[in-house]
């Protein structure tokens, strides 16, 4: 498989927000701004499909994360890690039936922290 191939871009963008009702107040302006739409959820409120704003600032990162999408995530993961990028094994997620599905670098870039997430 083309390295290219096992990249399908950046999926979303999460952003640290201080408590859920200024993560509410982000995405209403996102929503404003673009007319994405606005999606509460337990631990972030989401603009759009692509904009996650996080509540209580738990998510990883200074500044929040960026999610970037691929295929294979397993291939992905090797790839970075032959080019000598690590990962935080303790920030892996499984699906149900026991495949990776998200896995954090121990790197940020720019005060966000960066996933692999598998889209099928």
């Amino acid at each position: 498989m083309c390295e290219k191939a096992l990249f399908k871009g950046i999926d979303h963008i999460g952003i640290n927000c201080k408590d859920s009702s200024t993560a509410l107040q982000n995405a209403e302006l996102f929503n404003s701004l673009f007319d994405l739409g606005v999606t509460d959820g337990k631990d972030s409120v989401y603009a759009g499909p692509s904009i996650e704003l996080m509540k209580n600032g738990i998510s990883r990162g200074t500044c929040g994360h960026i999610a970037v999408a691929t295929n294979d995530i397993e291939k992905a993961k090797s790839l970075l890690e032959s080019r000598g990028f690590e990962f935080d094994p303790d920030s892996s997620k499984y699906d149900s039936s026991g495949k990776l599905i998200v896995i954090y670098l121990k790197l940020e870039i720019g005060g966000f922290a960066i996933h692999l997430l598998q889209k099928y």
